[in-house]
């Protein structure tokens, strides 16, 4: 597609089309994307990076978050595989075949981005890639404008971020200088804070101590603070606790009577009036077509883990809506349990006919009026 031609998309259709919801690698604290996890010189963040290396690869809660399980590789660029082997004996008494390390690489611009791109052909389904450190995979800088140079290099590897669904966590250092922000503490020009998805800043109280807090902050996640005390026996960081203290909120009304709807019907096919009409009947109040459309949209996931798929056409004449119910955990024709397909929701979502490449996202609509290629 010529890259002299803007990609754009109509509110109406954009508010209207299922996309992907972002994939949390672990839920609600590590999304897809580029992500910084700073701190001081051996405070203790290789061994942060080492943990949520093995939760994730064997599929393990990380702390009180589950994770999305896969392949993970591990940049340890200021290690040899003597002192990895070390740390994991320390560690771990099993170690995962999908955590794999690494302690050399190419530097950004001269190769790395072509190694990530060959290891991701050979192990698909990877999920999480951590570098450490973020300085030994960057040239020496002869920029002028530093900002530049770090808001460069740092888009590179969020640009293969977001082209795989991935995260991409960086080990990087603190500034000596105190802030009363700790993100302002991250070394570098805001060109690399600013250009991440999230930021992680691992903050001990005292030099000397166990206790450590752990700031998070990021497009797609909310800001908490973390309080950890690390483990020297198991060499491990545990949870105090946490600074998002808040009940899980109740399901949304209207999708727990889709569910009981769709249970009901176990198949719909008509516009989403047709479909408001048949909410009504349950739930004896009056929904607009609109608002159930948004809500659908917005709540895919959870209509997943019910066991609803939908997808959204336009006919001749009108939009429609497909829906199909498959009860969770029932046993199929192939002897097989049905599961909800979340996974398949977040990779294969519910699109349109005509597909579009734009930066990392593949959008393909039905409502081909509302997307547009406009010559530069």
């Amino acid at each position: 597609m010529s890259q002299n031609k803007l990609i754009t998309m109509d509110a109406g259709t954009l508010l209207t089309t299922p996309l992907p919801p972002t994939r949390f690698i672990a839920s609600e604290l590590i999304p897809q994307g580029l992500h910084i996890l700073a701190g001081a010189p051996k405070i203790g963040k290789s061994w942060l990076a080492l943990q949520i290396c093995l939760r994730v690869a064997s599929g393990e809660t990380l702390w009180s978050f589950p994770v999305t399980s896969g392949t993970v590789l591990y940049l340890c660029l200021e290690d040899s595989f003597s002192r990895i082997q070390n740390r994991l004996f320390d560690i771990t008494d099993d170690a995962p075949d999908n955590l794999r390390f690494a302690t050399m690489s190419t530097v950004i611009g001269e190769g790395l981005e072509n190694q990530i791109e060959d290891f991701l052909k050979s192990y698909p389904d990877t999920v999480l890639i951590v570098i450490d450190t973020l300085q030994r995979i960057r040239k020496a800088n002869s920029d002028a404008n530093p900002y530049a140079s770090d808001y460069r290099d740092i888009g590179i590897l969020k640009q293969l971020a977001d082209k795989h669904r991935i995260a991409i966590l960086l080990i990087h250092h603190l500034r000596k200088m105190n802030d009363d922000d700790p993100m302002n503490m991250i070394s570098g020009t805001t060109g690399i804070s600013g250009a991440t998805d999230s930021n992680f800043v691992l903050k001990k109280d005292k030099r000397s101590g166990n206790a450590a807090t752990l700031y998070c902050v990021g497009r797609d996640i909310e800001y908490r603070e973390l309080q950890l005390e690390f483990d020297k026996a198991a060499h491990i960081w545990n949870t105090l606790s946490d600074s998002i203290t808040d009940e899980p909120q109740p399901s949304d009304e209207i999708i727990i009577h889709l569910s009981a709807v769709m249970e009901s019907l176990l198949s719909f096919t008509g516009t989403a009036t047709e479909l408001a009409d048949e909410l009504e009947k349950t739930c004896e109040a009056v929904i607009l077509p609109n608002v159930l459309i948004k809500k659908m949209i917005r709540n895919q996931v959870e209509l997943a883990e019910r066991g609803i798929s939908f997808d959204m056409k336009r006919t001749h004449d009108r939009k429609e809506i497909s829906m199909r119910y498959k009860r969770v955990g029932c046993v199929g024709n192939d002897g097989k349990t049905d599961t909800a397909s979340v996974s398949n929701l977040s990779t294969h979502p519910s699109q349109p006919t005509q597909e579009v490449e734009t930066a990392g996202l593949s959008l393909k609509s039905g409502l081909n009026h509302g997307v547009e290629n406009h010559a530069g």
